[in-house]
C-alpha cells in the first residue's frame, strides 16, 4: 500500500530524487541548477554570510539555520499530523448530495476514500475535479466517485517532514496518508501542514485575524475564535447563549467553553454541536486538547413556550 513501513531516513530518503536528499538529511545541497525550492532555501538560510571585502568567514560565529528550517531535519511526520479520529474522510458508498455536504460543512477541497473503514483508503476526491463533472452543487453528469478518484501518498509516521515535503513536491501530492507499521492509517498530513513548521502559521479563507475575535460572514453566521468572551459575544449578536436551564453560566467565560459544556468533552474538527436553543457551533478547528475556531449559526427564531 505504498510506504507502509516504519523506515528510516535513509530508507526516507531513497524516495528522493538524486540531489534532494541532503536537503532534508545531512551535510549541504549541491549546488546546481535541479535544486529544489527548498534546498535552494537550505542553503541560502545554512550559508555564514561573508563579511564585505571577500575575507573568508569565522566558522566559529557561522550562523545556525533558523528554527523553522532546523525543523525540517529534527520534526517527524508523527509531530505535525492530524490524528485518525479527526480525519474528514468519505466513504466510497456516499451519494452525490452527501458528498457536497461534506465538502462544503467542513471547509477541505481533499477528501480521502475509504472502502468500509477508513483502514482501507482507495483514493481522494478533490472539489475541484467534482466541481468540473458536476458543479458545485452536485448536478450534471452521471455521478461515478471511482472516476473521481486521485491516488494517495502513504508515509511512514518516522519520515522527517522535509522528506515528504520534497517528496510531495517530486510527486505533485498535497495531502499524504499517516500508515502506522500494522499497515493501518494512523493520521494525514498536508502539505500546508509541513509549511506552516518552516514559516508559521498560513491564514485561509476559514481564519480569523487574531485581532479580531469574530466576523460576520455572508451566509450570515459567525466566524469565531474559541477564546471569544461569551458575554462579549452575545452582545454584539443581541442573542444570549447561557440563559437556559442546562447553561451553567458561572463556569464558562468563553464560547469554546460553552461549546464543551453542551458536547461534555472537545469536539472533533468539522463536528456540529447543537446549543438547546437551536444554535448550531460547527467546529472549524480544533485539536485533540482544545476547540480553536467555531462557525456560529443563530438561530433567531422564537423559542416554543414550555
Amino acid at each position: 500500500m505504498g510506504d507502509t513501513t516504519d523506515g528510516s531516513l535513509t530508507a526516507a530518503q531513497g524516495a528522493l530524487p538524486q540531489g534532494q536528499i541532503s536537503a532534508a538529511g545531512t551535510g549541504n545541497p549541491p549546488a546546481t541548477p535541479r535544486d529544489s525550492f527548498f534546498s535552494r532555501i537550505f542553503k541560502r538560510r545554512s550559508e555564514p554570510a561573508r563579511p564585505e571585502g571577500g575575507t573568508a568567514p569565522n566558522p566559529v560565529s557561522a550562523p545556525r539555520p533558523t528554527h523553522g528550517l532546523v525543523n525540517l531535519r529534527r520534526m517527524r511526520v508523527e509531530d505535525v499530523c492530524v490524528p485518525k479520529a479527526d480525519i474528514v474522510a468519505v466513504p466510497s458508498t456516499i451519494s452525490r448530495d452527501e458528498l457536497v455536504k461534506v465538502f462544503r460543512d467542513s471547509g477541505m477541497t481533499r477528501l480521502p476514500v475509504y472502502q468500509g473503514t477508513l483502514d482501507t483508503p482507495v483514493g481522494l476526491v478533490h472539489l475541484k475535479d467534482f466541481a468540473l463533472k458536476h458543479g458545485f452543487n452536485g448536478s450534471g453528469g452521471r455521478y461515478s466517485l471511482k472516476n473521481l478518484l486521485r491516488p494517495l501518498l502513504f508515509v511512514p509516521p518516522s519520515m522527517p517532514i522535509g522528506v515528504l515535503l520534497q517528496k510531495m513536491q517530486t510527486e505533485r501530492r498535497h495531502m499524504a496518508l499517516v500508515i502506522d507499521e500494522y499497515g493501518g492509517v494512523d493520521g494525514l498530513v498536508t502539505i500546508e501542514d509541513l509549511i506552516e513548521q518552516v514559516i508559521g502559521q498560513i491564514e485561509d479563507e476559514h481564519d480569523v485575524d487574531e485581532d479580531k475575535l469574530w466576523t460576520r460572514e455572508k451566509s450570515g453566521a459567525w466566524l469565531a475564535l474559541a477564546k471569544a468572551p461569551l458575554e462579549d459575544f452575545e452582545a454584539e449578536t443581541g442573542v444570549s447563549l447561557t440563559e437556559h436551564e442546562s447553561v451553567d453560566e458561572e463556569e464558562i467565560d468563553t464560547l469554546g467553553g460553552l461549546v464543551f459544556m453542551l458536547s461534555g468533552r472537545v469536539p472533533a474538527r468539522g463536528e456540529v454541536v447543537e446549543h438547546p436553543a437551536g444554535h448550531e457551533f460547527e467546529v472549524v478547528d480544533a485539536d485533540p486538547r482544545r476547540i480553536k475556531r467555531l462557525r456560529v449559526r443563530l438561530n433567531h427564531r422564537e423559542p416554543a413556550d414550555a
